[in-house]
């Protein structure tokens, strides 16, 4: 669809071209003209000009509208200055400047009378009277503006343009996706009206992008720059609720009703996905001609059972939860489905990351240990899928079960080639291992594995879903990420801690050493780290349960996550079992 949301004559100045400009135009201009005036006449005494209100046909009958003209606090604005009061002047003499009765422009002789910088306050901005003074180029406001000031005590607002209210202020919009020029005209109308400002580009500046398609050029740069995407029902509404005081289009709870949907224009089906996960939207058959995508499982479909056509997007799942995920629609390109993943796609970077850079210290430490144990092991931690049911049992069997756990990157049996007879230890490995080494050896392996999968949990869910500036806004709240995930960092940073001392161990081995020692040395902390986790496991579980089924986008995270190899296939449920299971292990080995 082509995207031509602005039209502008060569001739003349529309509604329509970018209203940011012009503004910041404006105040530029009068600020310069003040500039010189200040100082080309400086031994001359400015001429004060004052602010007068002139209520207009049915503004002048407002009761609570002339209450607000006694308190509005009237000071200085961009392009006069003005007095804030009158020596001398009292209030009824000021009110009695306010023209209550008005029936048209011409009943009124002084406009331009340069004592006074006349606001026009006009309660239809449609009728004739109003099509005059925005003809005249006069000052127009609406009487939320005067009622809003006065409530807060600010001066009136400056705008260039008639201002009935100040719902959508601070808020800068552009349009994609129109063909009509007169829809696009009244939509940018009413934007000005409360307050806004139109952008003839989509860059980041823009705050809200308003679409009547999901194609197009600003539309994926307000994807990628997690600008909210809004349908022009939002507009119309925000202006059918224009006489709200404090009324603001853009908080969440009224925006929110008014997104585009992450799959508008989008017709689905669905290939290798189970009933229940189809069961959460409709689609149609697969090989429907209507349709315009065709989701595929990859990891369970290796072929197509049909010739797809170029009309149809046939994509990996990942754009499906990515989507849901970003409360957006995705760009299809990048995950295009292929019958053979090649090394090419493997590598290229997901547009769907969440994360955003971060000052934070202690963050930032703690993904430079997780570097360091991704380049330490090329394995995966984790041991093939099991039943759900053997994956939660406490069972000893399942505890000391390591018969499916990678080897280390320590090659036991040799020294390793980062470490020589003077950095470690010159003492060989015994030939004949002993009982006591078998074990320090299986400490060694499942603290590592152990470890590395808390570094998963840490990295693929806690760190993205605690990320500031997440597309779409927050997935979950701070303190479901809190019940959810505990003291899990804090685990963390005392198993690094026991792992490196086992690794020196193995290293360095000697019959004589201690191996529960390491574990005595570190008793405290874990007295510490782990009874708030293992004690709120069921609380924890619960959540997850619960916010899986109330929100999308947080079901989706745990879609794309667990389909990653770092987590085994694993949700995030079995991943938080581990440390459940982990000191029951540990004290069966060391006994």
């Amino acid at each position: 669809m082509a995207d031509n949301s602005v039209l502008t004559s060569p001739t003349e100045m529309t509604s329509l071209a970018d209203s940011s400009i012009f503004d910041s135009k404006v105040t530029e201009t009068s600020k310069e003209n003040l500039c010189m005036a200040s100082t080309s006449n400086v031994d001359e005494e400015m001429p004060q000009v004052e602010t007068r209100l002139i209520l207009v046909q049915e503004a002048g009958k407002q009761e609570e509208l002339l209450k607000a003209v006694r308190t509005i606090k009237i000071m200085e604005v961009p392009v006069i200055k003005i007095k804030e009061s009158c020596p001398g002047k009292s209030d009824e003499k000021l009110i009695k400047s306010v023209i209550n009765m008005m029936d048209s422009v011409e009943e009124f002789g002084d406009l331009d009378s340069p004592e006074f910088e006349n606001v026009f306050v006009v309660t239809d901005f449609q009728n004739s009277l109003f099509n005059d003074l925005r003809k005249t180029d006069c000052r127009i406001v609406g009487p939320p503006v005067i009622l809003n000031c006065a409530q807060k005590g600010e001066p009136l607002p400056f705008s260039c343009r008639p201002l009935y209210c100040t719902s959508m202020l601070n808020l800068v919009l552009c349009f994609t996706g129109f063909r009509k020029k007169e829809e696009l005209v009244k939509l940018v109308t009413l934007v000005h009206h409360m307050g806004g400002v139109i952008r003839k580009e989509c860059n980041s500046k823009v705050t809200h992008l308003v679409a009547n398609c999901t194609q197009g050029e600003k539309f994926r740069v307000a994807v990628s720059l997690g600008t909210p995407i809004m349908k022009p029902e939002w507009i119309y509404k925000a202006w059918e609720r224009r006489n709200e005081q404090c009324f603001c289009a853009a908080v969440d709870d009224f925006r929110n009703e008014f997104k585009v949907p992450p799959f508008q224009d989008c017709i689905l089906s669905f290939l290798g996905f189970s009933d229940e996960e189809k069961s959460r939207g409709s689609y149609l058959p697969v090989g429907d001609e209507r349709c315009t995508h065709l989701i595929v499982e990859e990891n369970t479909v290796k072929e197509l059972p049909f010739e797809p056509s170029k009309k149809l997007f046939v994509v990996k799942q990942e754009w499906f939860w990515g989507s849901i995920q970003m409360d957006a629609r995705a760009g299809e390109t990048m995950y295009l489905y292929e019958k053979t993943n090649t090394p090419e796609l493997k590598k290229s970077v997901s547009l769907l990351s969440l994360s955003t850079p971060n000052s934070n210290r202690k963050r930032r430490r703690l993904r430079e240990t997780l570097a360091q144990l991704s380049r330490e092991t090329d394995l995966s931690p984790f041991p093939p899928r099991k039943r759900p049911s053997a994956e939660h049992s406490l069972s000893i069997g399942s505890l000391l079960d390591i018969s499916n756990t990678p080897e280390s990157s320590i090659h036991y049996g040799e020294t390793p080639k980062s470490c020589t007879k003077s950095s470690r230890s010159s003492t060989p490995v015994p030939p004949k291992q002993s009982a006591r080494w078998q074990v320090a050896k299986e400490l060694y392996q499942t603290e590592s594995n152990y470890v590395n999968i808390l570094a998963t949990i840490i990295q693929l869910f806690q760190v993205p879903l605690e990320e500031e500036g997440q597309r779409g806004g927050p997935i979950l709240a701070p303190e479901e990420i809190k019940t959810i995930f505990g003291s899990i960092p804090d685990i963390f940073d005392v198993h690094m801690k026991i792992k490196d001392d086992l690794e020196d161990l193995i290293v360095n081995w000697d019959e004589s050493k201690s191996i529960g020692n390491i574990f005595l040395k570190y008793s405290k902390d874990l007295v510490k780290t782990y009874p708030p986790f293992v004690n709120f496991f069921e609380m924890s579980k619960e959540t997850i349960i619960k916010c899986e089924k109330q929100k999308p986008r947080f079901h989706a995270f745990l879609k794309i996550n667990q389909a990653k190899p770092e987590c085994g296939r694993q949700s995030l449920v079995e991943l938080l079992i581990r440390p459940v299971q982990r000191l029951p292990s540990v004290a069966l080995l060391l006994n």
